[in-house]
């Protein structure tokens, strides 16, 4: 088993900075810094124990109002840069 903590900067949204706790391709904790704080709280209740490939394909191409993106695309963008070794981990 390994466990990372990863973080990445968003960009086009309110929530500023996601920090997320994967363990074998299985998300097991997200922190989010600024944004909707609810529907964040939803979210991470949500996505804990999925397994990343699902995460994105539900939540990628979700737009907020007349943005071109969403925390929910952003989350999904984040873990699509993870799988393809864009995003270090800090641990």
């Amino acid at each position: 088993m390994t466990e990372e903590i990863i973080q990445y900067q968003t960009t086009g949204v309110c929530c500023r900075i996601m920090q997320l706790k994967i363990e074998d391709g299985i998300i097991k904790d997200a922190e989010f810094l600024g944004g909707c704080n609810g529907n964040l709280q939803g979210i991470k209740s949500l996505i804990k124990g999925m397994r990343i490939e699902d995460v994105i394909s539900k939540l990628k191409g979700i737009r907020c109002g007349d943005k071109n993106t969403s925390c929910p695309d952003q989350l999904a963008t984040c873990l699509m840069a993870y799988n393809n070794k864009e995003i270090k981990a800090l641990n």
